[in-house]
């Protein structure tokens, strides 16, 4: 074969002919490619992501998810592992019973808000330590291993104290009863700032439990016992839990939640709710489960005669601001103002405690993990 410089022409020109031919055909194959894999993207999307709880979520979910990242299925399988049995009817609040979105607490001694501290729990809190340290890391564990191992000094002593968490103590915090708002800054200051949508979200479920009939219990309310008056409590995280139907029903208060960066999403210390106190109402004085949390107040309604009292100090909330406090203190509220007053209204969340380190918190959040 003789190559030539004319030859070398003639194949390039040929060449260049077949692309020109080819062009738009392999444009279209290629443009075709290209919505198939953002249709598939798409699609996958849809079926497989889970909001969390932490991100943008919608109160709406696709795919059967539920907020906070919690698919329906698990959510069945969580009212499950903690024994809740349904009710019926909506009626009052029953002496010893404990109702949520139409199920009652059972009086088993799995169920966290059930079980009573002793020898059962700490051996469950230091295997599920154990688990945890194998899985991951002994490192950053010294304060969370002492006080799983002297559970029970701290528990099952029944000497009077003003701060005796009922279920977990971590050694070696700073405590007081009341803290600065500069201990969660931008938590307080991002509630704060959304008053005003919490405020109107409250007065939709509110007004839609007033103006129900034949049940002292609306669908979503909790009754809490005390001995004079009401306190109800409208949950959309009950301990760890997401309250779905809640949650669907408070948008715009969801994507608040999910927006703070120190609320306890992921473990059975950790709740947010409207808290509604009626004119009259005392709250026997109680303790918290544990000293990890600080308990946030944003007074929404607040009418005079109310008081928070923490470690014996009183507190009067503000409406638009924020109360931090630590309710392993002993602690207790009261409304004693007039039926024309109206109620004290708070939306209260739980936020880990500044000086609990993120070594810890991960740790804790895998041993009191819901339904463990």
């Amino acid at each position: 074969m003789e190559w030539s410089l004319e030859r070398m022409r003639e194949w390039v020109a040929g060449g260049m002919q077949s692309v020109r031919e080819c062009e738009s055909s392999a444009l279209g194959t290629a443009l075709c490619l290209a919505l198939l894999f953002i249709w598939y993207c798409y699609r996958v999307g849809c079926e497989h992501a889970a909001p969390s709880l932490r991100g943008g979520f919608s109160p709406e979910p696709r795919g059967g998810a539920v907020p906070g990242g919690v698919l329906a299925s698990d959510l069945s399988a969580h009212r499950g592992s903690s024994k809740l049995r349904q009710v019926g009817g909506g009626g009052g609040s029953g002496v010893g019973e404990e109702e949520l979105n139409g199920f009652a607490f059972c009086q088993s001694p799995e169920c966290f808000r059930c079980s009573k501290p002793g020898e059962g729990l700490n051996q469950r809190l230091y295997h599920s330590l154990q688990e945890y340290a194998k899985r991951y890391t002994w490192a950053g564990m010294g304060r969370v291993h002492k006080g799983v191992r002297e559970q029970g000094r701290y528990l099952l002593c029944s000497r009077p104290s003003i701060q005796k968490p009922e279920v977990f103590f971590l050694p070696d915090l700073p405590s007081a009863p009341f803290f600065s708002r500069e201990a969660q800054k931008h938590d307080v200051e991002l509630l704060e700032r959304s008053f005003p949508a919490l405020l109107a979200e409250f007065e939709s479920v509110y007004r839609l439990s007033s103006g129900r009939t034949g049940s002292s219990l609306p669908l979503g309310w909790k009754a809490n016992s005390t001995p004079r008056g009401q306190w109800w409590t409208f949950y959309l995280v009950n301990q760890g839990t997401p309250m779905v139907l809640n949650a669907r029903r408070c948008p715009r208060t969801w994507r608040v939640l999910g927006q703070l960066r120190t609320f306890i999403a992921n473990n059975v210390f950790g709740n947010a709710c409207f808290s509604v106190l009626s004119p009259g109402t005392t709250i026997t004085e109680h303790y918290g489960p544990t000293n990890v949390r600080l308990r946030c107040h944003l007074g929404l309604k607040v009418p005079s005669g109310c008081e928070l009292v923490v470690g014996g100090e009183p507190q009067c909330w503000s409406e638009g601001s924020c109360l931090l406090f630590d309710d392993s203190f002993l602690h207790t509220a009261f409304h004693d103002g007039s039926a024309e007053d109206g109620p004290r209204v708070v939306f209260m969340v739980d936020l880990w405690h500044p000086n609990v380190a993120a070594a810890e918190r991960q740790a804790l959040d895998y041993i009191f993990t819901p339904g463990r």
